[in-house]
């Protein structure tokens, strides 16, 4: 597996985070893990393979995480670079995917879903419990769990032919059934909105995050969704005062390797 952060940042313009998306290449293909505004562009600047990306996934609907999938299909429809595309591209995403692109869509028309190349959309029923398990690729497994951040909500573990193992939990509020989820990934992609006095139950501050990796023991944990407070913070400093492994602070274009 191969991950690259596209954004680790939130809704809040910054000048050096995007918003949230991260591409991660697999033997099976290549999928996107949530959709800003800012992921289409930012693919682009990291050369990656987008014209031949096969599945994206969108975690819930607020606008830092899916607001670029709609920008990023009216791209795709008219780019020179996928005029020669006939393989499918994917969508899954939380309850509500597919009436957000049906409103834009209807908004002016777009036609979003007409391209030169199938588009499927399959939306992911919300559940208490670790279920919903499908082949986001061939060979490249998924299940999801609901979390405490919005209704639709849903945090996502992938575990490829080897293995070899990644959880992404999105926006989340405190779960330690999150955290049984997540036990002994590979690569831990956890929020980390705030340090400390968050102002907002469905988020996680730093002794709640770092908590959680104390429960999953993932081998490496990457803290992202940075609000500005974190600007002036030794995040992977004060990460490591309560918790002894492997943690990366989440910035733009950082790579990661399995």
């Amino acid at each position: 597996m191969k991950l690259v952060v596209l954004g680790s940042g939130t809704s809040v313009p910054h000048p050096r985070r995007a918003a949230a998306a991260f591409w991660l290449e697999t033997e099976s293909g290549a999928v996107l893990l949530d959709c800003s505004a800012d992921a289409p562009h930012r693919m682009a600047e990291e050369n990656l393979d987008w014209p031949n990306l096969d599945a994206i996934w969108i975690s819930h609907l607020h606008l830092d995480h899916c607001g670029g999938l709609a920008n990023f299909l009216f791209g795709i429809k008219w780019a020179p670079q996928t005029e020669g595309r006939r393989k499918p591209l994917k969508i899954f995403g939380c309850q509500g995917t597919g009436n957000l692109l049906k409103a834009i869509d209807e908004s002016n028309n777009y036609r979003l879903l007409d391209q030169k190349f199938p588009v499927e959309v399959r939306e992911i029923a919300p559940s208490a419990a670790p279920s919903n398990e499908f082949d986001i690729l061939p060979g490249l497994r998924a299940k999801t769990l609901s979390t405490p951040h919005r209704q639709e909500s849903l945090a996502i573990r992938l575990t490829d032919r080897n293995g070899e193992s990644l959880v992404y939990t999105s926006d989340t509020g405190y779960s330690e059934q999150l955290a049984s989820f997540a036990r002994g990934a590979d690569l831990l992609i956890l929020e980390c909105s705030f340090w400390r006095n968050k102002p907002v139950q469905n988020h996680l501050k730093l002794s709640e995050a770092m908590r959680l990796a104390q429960l999953a023991e993932p081998r490496t944990l990457v803290l992202t969704h940075l609000y500005p407070v974190w600007d002036d913070v030794d995040i992977e400093g004060e990460a490591g005062k309560l918790w002894p492994g492997p943690t990366i602070a989440a910035r733009d274009g950082w790579v990661w390797k399995s």
